[in-house]
């Protein structure tokens, strides 16, 4: 087997007409801004034009985003306050599109100096010397992003820096800032840095990020080292440990200018389009489906079985609906050498009764009350059904159903089932008075196809049963009958 390598990351290419030289950027009009004056004059400009702020962050227009934009106006670090799963990371790094898309460094500099504010003694004497013809980089704002995930074992060294015992042999004195290996936060300076988790850092660790946030100075061994650090620091927390009582020293929090809550999405809708722009689909779900879905995380995030200081992550919704497509492109590959009555394939298009898969998948995102245990699953299963039949009610609530119940009448039975194709299923029910109009509601047209017809139809059966119209039986063979009264 060949070797696999990683694919190496594109690094932008900056236009041909940007100023080469001091002297050229100077004659351009460039004027050198802190990257907090950075941020502020570009939202400014969002805001006038009406481009949008943040794009891709779902949510927040009425709550968070307002908070953000107060912070970044007033130039000051954030922290943001949020159970797992509530888009903070995401967030932090949508905040990078705010800094100019190019920014002129002194080429070769580990510190992304600003050739007409350098930092070191190395680089004011190189500027000096070179005048106007002190050549001039540029950087993307890609590039001006830098973040690390607070872990026990994180030094100062990874942080801060430390210092290079080769550098001291060759013959450099410790205040020199040739002798420090720079860490995270001063290579990220003039750009944007972000801590996931502060909380994770040792005391020792976020004593570290004082002189950071306040002096902008950095301290290294116990000499310090002036170099006044121009970044945007932001950083996410559980508000659990983000307290005088956790992991967060009390000084550090009195550095931050802003503190931000974030929360998970307010209402099913906002629920419902986080779903529809996260999640990668591999076969088409129905709206109705989608819908159980949403409303299934919001039943256990609710949910007084399951542990709320951990929270249920908006990833549990997104990956429950890329589980019901995979479960429908399975059935797909599986009835893939039946045809249909048309001679074509089956179309993968999922059904509510592929969301039962998801009970089992994904508990283990959720973290239950310790009196559960052992009835995880039992939990999720009720919920699902509660959701599903929640949507049942919403869609289709005063609608005359007495077509579907009519065709068990007799002790007939209608079988359907991971397995079941999509004309299996609706050569079964056949004409049913009624169906027009439950596709109508259901958003799927005059004209769906007959997997989206088996969708309809399958919602309809299930939600029969958990409305007591109809009752339900799982095979050995994993098919379900609907059949009899509920």
């Amino acid at each position: 087997m060949g070797r696999v390598t990683a694919p190496t990351p594109v690094i932008p290419v900056p236009p041909a007409d940007l100023p080469g030289t001091l002297g050229a950027l100077r004659a351009a009009g460039h004027q050198y801004r802190t990257v907090k004056q950075e941020l502020r004059d570009n939202l400014l400009a969002r805001m006038r034009s009406g481009e949008a702020r943040f794009p891709g962050i779902v949510g927040y227009d009425d709550s968070v985003l307002p908070e953000v934009e107060r912070a970044l106006l007033a130039g000051h670090d954030m922290v943001l306050l949020g159970e797992r799963g509530q888009g903070k990371t995401r967030l932090i790094r949508a905040l990078g599109a705010l800094l100019d898309e190019w920014t002129p460094v002194i080429p070769g500099s580990v510190l992304n100096e600003h050739p007409m504010h350098p930092l070191t003694p190395a680089s004011r004497a190189q500027v000096a010397e070179a005048g106007d013809d002190q050549p001039v980089g540029w950087l993307h704002r890609s590039m001006r992003y830098g973040e690390k995930l607070a872990t026990p074992d994180t030094s100062v060294g990874d942080l801060i820096g430390d210092v290079d015992p080769i550098r001291i042999a060759q013959g450099r004195t410790l205040g020199d800032p040739e002798t420090i290996h720079f860490g995270l936060v001063p290579r990220t300076n003039r750009g944007i840095f972000a801590v996931n988790e502060l909380p994770d850092l040792a005391e020792r660790i976020q004593v570290a990020l004082l002189n950071v946030l306040e002096e902008r100075d950095i301290q290294v061994r116990g000499y310090q080292l002036r170099l006044p650090l121009d970044l945007l620091l932001v950083a996410s927390a559980n508000p659990e440990d983000y307290t005088n009582r956790g992991r967060i020293i009390t000084p550090l929090k009195d550095r931050f200018g802003a503190e931000i809550r974030t929360h998970y999405p307010l209402d099913l809708d906002l629920e419902l389009d986080l779903i529809r722009q996260e999640a990668d689909l591999v076969a088409a779900v129905p709206e109705h489906v989608l819908e159980v879905l949403a409303r299934f995380a919001r039943a256990v995030r609710e949910s007084p079985s399951v542990d709320p200081r951990s929270g249920v992550s908006a990833r549990f919704a997104i990956a429950a609906a890329e589980t019901v497509a995979g479960a429908a492109l399975r059935r797909a590959g599986l009835l893939a050498a039946t045809a249909t009555p048309e001679g074509r394939p089956e179309a993968a298009v999922a059904r509510v009764g592929d969301a039962v898969s998801v009970t089992s998948t994904l508990r283990g995102k959720v973290e239950f009350e310790s009196g559960e245990e052992g009835r995880e699953i039992e939990v999720l299963a009720h919920l699902l059904r509660t959701a599903t039949a929640e949507t049942f009610r919403a869609h289709l609530a005063g609608l005359d159903l007495s077509g579907f119940t009519a065709l068990v009448e007799d002790g007939a039975a209608i079988e359907t089932g991971e397995l079941v194709s999509a004309s299996e299923l609706l050569r079964q029910v056949g004409t049913v008075p009624g169906l027009a109009k439950v596709l109508d509601r259901l958003g799927l047209g005059d004209a769906p196809t007959p997997e989206e017809a088996a969708a309809a139809v399958e919602f309809v059966l299930e939600g029969l049963h958990l409305t007591r119209r109809l009752g339900k039986d799982v095979t050995d063979s994993g098919r379900t009958v609907y059949g009899g009264r509920g």
